[in-house]
């Protein structure tokens, strides 16, 4: 198992380049498996999440080529299999995406139940319920979702809550239906804007996406195509709430300022000065936090993605703070590792009450699930003494070389294995 060993205290200071959108590369890479033609996607993370997905799709016939660390190039011409291994699905919440992506393409899928993070219950019940209405046949069986359709033809659908997996799930399988599909009370995140992109860059007929009605006329093929994918939302949030928590002068380029507007106004709120640029923007954060209120909602409203992050921050602010979760129903684990830093925080039900303290302090932690692990990474930046975050893996799968752009802008961060490794690295660490 790796670990973060963190020495806290520094601020962040200089430059950091965000990669492509975690979120959007997984939906645009199972979409590209739904034509024939080879299909090149630049500015894929390389992230856990994205291997294993990959390494999934392989297993049923998908040729892949890398030309470029962040390039990828997927030839389905040769795809044999509509039935996804377990071994690579149950280690992430985006398996699902490869039922519309089959449904689509083949009129048919078998892919087990999504793993990922632990965060609360996030049903699949809005994605059958498109899949259902599209005309396809679809059960659960020995962990599978099971979906099938002699032809798929366009519905008028209407979600009885946003969500952004169906909305992705559905407008693939949509786009190759016969007829118009309607689909109303849909997510607008921008990696689902970004998806539709996609979809049409290969000749698919979508509109409206990044409303809350979006409108598909089914094709009867797509072609191949070249496309970027989006910086990452999330990845941008995270190192602008480092700086908050952590001061310092941060610029982070490659990314969208739009996409953090919801960010931005929290973090200025509290006290952080923030300047934005055409694909860049400056975070610096020198005076004390103030406390606010944080409710987490769908775009455009506050990420629940960020909820652990802007927290770790808020612990340190002035004042009393309230973060409300209005998303998942189990992403609070993490306070009870910030409380052993020092945090004063009390949960009740989907609610934190923080009372800011004038510091964190090191100790042993671990990371219960991504946006989890990453944000008590910043907690350990920000923290007096020597912090060790365990059990890494769950950073990496959406995080690319987290260490090494926090060392780059002034962190005292080392990742390590267990056993001599680890030593090694904690001899460095105090010298």
């Amino acid at each position: 198992m790796d670990r973060y060993i963190i020495r806290g205290g520094n601020p962040l200071v200089g430059e950091v380049t965000i990669g492509g959108a975690k979120n959007a590369a997984l939906g645009i890479l199972a979409a590209a498996i739904m034509t024939s033609d080879p299909v090149r996607i630049e500015n894929v993370p390389a992230v856990t999440d994205t291997e294993i997905l990959l390494k999934a799709v392989e297993g049923i016939g998908v040729k892949i080529t890398r030309p470029e660390k962040h390039t990828v190039i997927m030839d389905s011409s040769k795809l044999n299999s509509t039935f996804i291994d377990d071994e690579y699905m149950k280690k992430i919440r985006a398996s699902y995406y490869l039922v519309g992506a089959l449904l689509g393409r083949d009129k048919r899928a078998e892919v087990p139940l999504p793993g990922g993070c632990n965060i609360g219950v996030r049903g699949i019940d809005q994605h059958l319920k498109g899949f259902k209405a599209l005309g396809a046949k679809v059960k659960i069986v020995h962990g599978c979702i099971s979906a099938e359709a002699k032809e798929l033809r366009g519905a008028h659908i209407f979600f009885d809550k946003v969500s952004v997996g169906a909305t992705i799930n559905v407008m693939m399988a949509a786009a190759l239906a016969s007829g118009r599909t309607i689909i109303e009370n849909a997510a607008k995140e921008p990696h689902v804007v970004d998806l539709a992109n996609f979809l049409n860059s290969m000749g698919a007929n979508i509109r409206g996406a990044g409303t809350d009605v979006i409108r598909i006329r089914g094709v009867e093929r797509l072609h191949g195509t070249d496309y970027a994918i989006i910086p990452d939302q999330i990845e941008a949030g995270t190192y602008m709430a480092a700086v908050a928590a952590c001061h310092g002068d941060l610029i982070i380029r490659n990314v969208i300022p739009k996409h953090l507007e919801c960010i931005t106004a929290k973090l200025s709120e509290i006290g952080c000065q923030i300047t934005e640029f055409d694909d860049a923007v400056q975070v610096t954060s020198y005076e004390p936090l103030t406390s606010t209120q944080v409710r987490t909602l769908p775009y455009p409203g506050f990420p629940t993605d960020m909820q652990p992050q802007i927290t770790v921050a808020l612990g340190l602010a002035q004042g009393i703070s309230i973060v409300t979760e209005g998303i998942f129903d189990n992403r609070f684990k993490y306070v009870d590792e910030l409380v052993r830093m020092g945090a004063s925080i009390k949960v009740e039900n989907n609610m934190a009450l923080i009372t800011g303290v004038s510091k964190y302090t090191g100790t042993g932690i671990v990371a219960p699930d991504l946006r989890a692990g990453a944000a008590l990474v910043i907690a350990g930046l920000a923290a007096e003494g020597e912090t060790i975050v365990e059990d890494t893996s769950f950073v990496e799968r959406g995080y690319e070389e987290f260490d090494e752009k926090l060392r780059a802008v002034g962190a005292d961060i080392t990742k390590a294995a267990e056993g001599w490794e680890f030593e090694k690295s904690r001899l460095r660490i105090a010298e």
